[in-house]
């Protein structure tokens, strides 16, 4: 799907379904599509299929209908006219559709009546709507084309080899899954919809009006029917269709068809999640790497859309949700483009859904009066021979010319030196290894590799070194009062560290293993004393870390198990959006970007080589969920498909929630913690009945500062008014 075939009909009207030979030319098009070629160059499907190879090409320009607009990137040659075509690009249009109808976004453009989206005050007229139906219909039609000529009396017609005949079989399964893709976009944004298939016969005519509830039944007829003839689950190239994402697409229909058709059918829909729960998908370790320029690599992406900035160019799709999302204080280069266009916020509700704190710091660091205390410094091999770095000193707390504190020696025998000042002009060594402090002495040697506690007396020019272990102990601890858990030095952090499991309890630290040397925090201030006061802890997964180079001694915890999903950028945004039109009014989002994984740029500045995923397992698992609570089912197996998504957002067990939390109302807010940004807000929204004439409100929804309820009929889009007055056969949807 990264390169399209150039299959195109020309002057595409989803009125009357201009239903005729897909052309396939290189040079040219023409917009006739059932004339007689006029030159060399143009080539008519009676011809275009005697070349085997042309059949995974057309195929591939159904893949590109979702990606790009026409033939000649990012703009040119439109498949539909009468569109701009980044304006009127596929994924754009169903992101406009179901992000900026909610709490998840806005946007600060005025472009037509881009905004009436979040105000929920569209109508019939709509040129954005419009643009969605048609790039809809359009996909439909040239779905039913390639269906149309590779059926098995076309095959047979030009006697296909059996084995490439075997191709096309999972070809056409493919092309049905794309046409089902499409229509069920339709049942969800229009519920009643012209309906036409590769049955109809060819040419120009007025297509009937489908009810929801034979729709919904055509699109799983469908999907049952090529479940078995589409390659295995997890067996398709990337990017292409295989089970995993008709079972993905199934379970979808399964758990919306109460909204669609009035029937509760969430068993349905528990049953191919755990189809695709079972077929080898796995969640992307890291969340951040889901939505990254090489995301093509994760095992959690079921089905994606997807773009490269080469060959897949479009002013729609990733480039429009990374590059609108950009503005304010925010480097573009960070995220991979060479600029930002200033438009998609998020609301203050969104923000809400997550944890305040989501830097993970429980307890900082606390140096007190260290950097006042008088200094001597420890230059030496270890550092770089580095007289000026002050970072390696000692320090003398009742400034008595006692100093003291921890130096870690990464190898045996390495030689350093004291001074009193950052320089070497008045170093301290010692000639006979005596312990003795002498003007521009011998280099001192520490002889193993490890951390020493140092101590210089300038009142007799005496030192000491006595090599330390520092560790954890207490009840909060996974080996309890009776072990210590050693801390290891982390030189980026010049401090000794540990990650672990805490249970609630306390924990001190001590020096050696024994009780002689051991810190406790008496004020709860992050200041550590001798025999001070055990330190408490509530259950979680953390990083601790001491901090012994120098007094004051302190500590930090680091929680490790906290939510990582919340990608927004805050620094010069207002989370209170008081003027739609400003970009710093409501928090940016951070979350889709052009850099891969490993932090490098993608392969264009312009056009990312960012993926979109239409289906994913976490998804999957949150859907799998909420089915068993509507159902009454296992209890135990919902909460754990819940937490394996939770596990993974907080990097441990830890971010698990217990059965007594898990509720509807969680599982909502959860799908937008997980998911937003992703083109599903709506659809949840209104599963859950609070989307329209509801009381959940958030900024700006039906056009308020404080939002307001609006009325039950906006759940479904209006037929686009140039349709409904060319075909005759149609109706409208109630209350437009």
């Amino acid at each position: 799907a990264r390169c399209a075939a150039m299959t195109t009909i020309k002057k595409f009207n989803p009125v009357k379904f201009i239903l005729a030979t897909v052309i396939l030319t290189w040079s040219a098009c023409v917009g006739d599509l059932d004339t007689i070629p006029i030159d060399k160059d143009v080539v008519t499907a009676s011809t275009v299929y005697d070349d085997p190879q042309a059949y995974l090409s057309v195929l591939a320009k159904l893949y590109a209908g979702l990606a790009l607009t026409g033939q000649q990137g990012p703009a040119g040659q439109g498949d539909i006219e009468g569109i701009d075509e980044g304006f009127g690009q596929y994924l754009r249009m169903y992101w406009y559709h179901q992000e900026l109808t909610t709490d998840e976004a806005v946007v600060g453009w005025n472009d037509q009546t881009i905004k009436d989206f979040h105000a929920q005050n569209w109508s019939s007229d709509d040129g954005f709507i419009f643009a969605m139906y048609s790039r809809i219909f359009y996909q439909i039609a040239v779905c039913n084309e390639f269906v149309r000529e590779t059926s098995d009396e076309k095959l047979s017609e030009r006697g296909v080899d059996p084995n490439l005949r075997a191709d096309i079989e999972i070809y056409q399964a493919e092309a049905r899954f794309l046409r089902a893709l499409s229509y069920y976009h339709a049942l969800d944004f229009f519920r009643n919809v012209p309906f036409v298939t590769e049955q109809d016969a060819v040419g120009s005519f007025f297509p009937e009006q489908i009810q929801a509830a034979d729709l919904f039944n055509y699109i799983e007829s469908e999907l049952k029917a090529i479940e078995n003839e589409i390659g295995p689950a997890r067996s398709a190239p990337y990017g292409r269709a295989d089970q995993g994402a008709v079972w993905a697409l199934l379970a979808k229909l399964y758990l919306n068809a109460e909204t669609y058709v009035g029937t509760n059918r969430y068993s349905d829909c528990l049953e191919y999640c755990n189809k695709i729960a079972e077929a080898g998908y796995e969640l992307e370790p890291d969340y951040q790497h889901l939505f990254l320029a090489d995301n093509d690599n994760s095992s959690e992406i079921i089905f994606p859309i997807t773009f490269d900035g080469i060959s897949t160019r479009t002013w729609g799709g990733m480039t429009f949700i990374i590059r609108a999302g950009i503005g304010g204080t925010m480097d573009p280069t960070a995220s991979g483009v060479v600029s930002g266009w200033g438009g998609t916020r998020t609301t203050q509700q969104l923000i809400e859904k997550f944890p305040e704190d989501v830097t993970g710091v429980v307890s900082p660091i606390n140096e007190g009066n260290t950097a006042r205390y008088p200094k001597v410094y420890v230059p030496g091999a270890y550092q770089g021979w580095d007289a000026a770095n002050t970072e390696t000193s000692l320090s003398s707390v009742n400034s008595d010319k006692v100093y003291e504190g921890h130096v870690y020696f990464p190898e045996d025998n390495s030689p350093f030196l004291f001074t009193t000042i950052p320089s070497f002009a008045l170093s301290l060594g010692d000639n006979g290894g005596d312990g003795t402090l002498e003007m521009r002495g011998d280099t001192i040697h520490a002889p193993e590799a490890g951390l020493y506690y140092v101590k210089v007396d300038l009142n007799n020019n005496t030192y000491s070194m006595e090599k330390r272990t520092w560790s954890m102990i207490g009840d909060a601890t996974p080996l309890g009062e009776g072990a210590d858990i050693e801390l290891t030095w982390n030189e980026e952090e010049r401090g000794l560290e540990a990650s672990l499991d805490l249970t609630e309890g306390t924990f001190k630290f001590r020096a050696n293993n024994s009780w002689d040397i051991n810190l406790g925090d008496n004020a709860g201030n992050g200041l550590l004393s001798q025999d001070g006061a055990d330190i408490a802890i509530q259950p979680g997964a953390y990083r601790i870390v001491l901090y012994v180079d120098k007094p004051d001694y302190t500590y930090a915890i680091f929680s490790t198990s906290f939510d990582r999903r919340g990608l927004f950028w805050s620094d010069g945004q207002n989370l209170e959006i008081n003027d739609l039109t400003l970009f710093t009014d409501g928090y940016a989002i951070n979350k889709f970007k052009n850099v891969t994984s490993t932090g490098q740029a993608g392969s264009d500045s312009d056009f990312p080589d960012t993926d979109f995923p239409v289906f994913r397992l976490a998804d999957i698992y949150l859907m799998a969920s909420e089915a068993l609570l509507r159902t009454g089912g296992d209890r135990n197996q919902a909460l754990e498909y819940f937490n394996r998504v939770r596990t993974r957002a907080y990097g441990s067990p830890a971010g698990g929630i217990q059965d007594a939390d898990l509720t509807l109302d969680m599982i909502l807010d959860e799908r937008a913690r997980e998911l937003y940004w992703e083109g599903h807000r709506r659809t949840d929204l209104i599963r859950f009945g609070k989307f329209s004439n509801s009381d959940y409100l958030w900024a700006w929804k039906g056009g308020v500062k404080e939002g307001r309820s609006v009325e039950a009929f906006r759940d479904v889009f209006p037929i686009p008014s140039s349709d409904l007055g060319a075909n005759p056969n149609l109706s409208q949807n109630q209350g437009y």
